[in-house]
């Protein structure tokens, strides 16, 4: 009995000492994910459950060993990460400080994705691939990123700084900074060189070709009362 306390009182320590250590390397990340969501009381409790996190923390480790060209490994720890927590990304993609996936289910990273500072993803992003060629094939994300449930960026292309990714868009195009983009294809509009979408708000998005539809209809309105 007392050996058997003994061991847990040592596992306590251990998963203690974890415990500590991930918040000091992980700081930015937890607080991001307290900033961004409103469900995360405490760090404890993103530190705990949140398997957007976990996920990140598998994918330094899988990242710095695919950097020694242990590949082999680095992918088997990507894939265990991406069995226990649904999110995908393959231990060559270069992620930056201040990541979140918010949920996170079904969202996939491509090996030559390159992710800036303080982005977000939500569940069901696909930063993948359109062809089978070599070399940089996937996205590159630049920082203060929004990209919203189920939106899909594909290809060697350029997300700037700054801009907002709707639910379900499907890009393939560069997006300059400072932009939202909508629909499938994605379509660009610019918000006057103002950082977008600062409250997170998905319901409140421009969209450039109903804009001009309500413009358009409103011309002709202002035609019939003239005539």
């Amino acid at each position: 009995m007392i050996i058997f306390l003994k061991i847990l009182f040592i596992l306590f320590i251990l998963f203690s000492l974890k415990v500590v250590l991930i918040y000091l390397f992980f700081h930015g990340e937890i607080k991001t994910a307290q900033q961004k969501d409103p469900a995360a009381r405490t760090s404890l409790e993103v530190l705990l459950l949140y398997q957007g996190l976990h996920a990140l923390i598998s994918h330094r480790i899988a990242h710095f060993f695919y950097k020694m060209h242990f590949l082999f490994l680095a992918r088997l720890i990507s894939q265990i990460s991406r069995k226990f927590t649904g999110i995908e990304i393959h231990p060559g993609a270069q992620i930056g400080r201040g990541f979140f996936i918010d949920h996170g289910m079904g969202v996939v990273i491509g090996e030559t994705a390159i992710i800036g500072d303080n982005v977000l993803l939500y569940q069901g992003v696909t930063l993948g691939g359109t062809g089978l060629e070599k070399g940089k094939r996937h996205p590159t994300i630049g920082n203060n990123v929004v990209i919203g449930a189920g939106a899909k960026v594909l290809g060697n292309i350029n997300v700037g700084d700054s801009s907002y990714i709707g639910a379900n868009a499907v890009v393939i195009k560069d997006v300059p900074a400072n932009s939202t983009v909508v629909g499938v294809p994605g379509r660009i509009t610019k918000q006057d060189g103002k950082k977008i979408d600062v409250s997170l708000d998905h319901i409140h998005i421009l969209d450039p070709i109903m804009q001009s539809m309500e413009e358009l209809e409103q011309r002709i309105k202002k035609l019939e009362n003239k005539g």
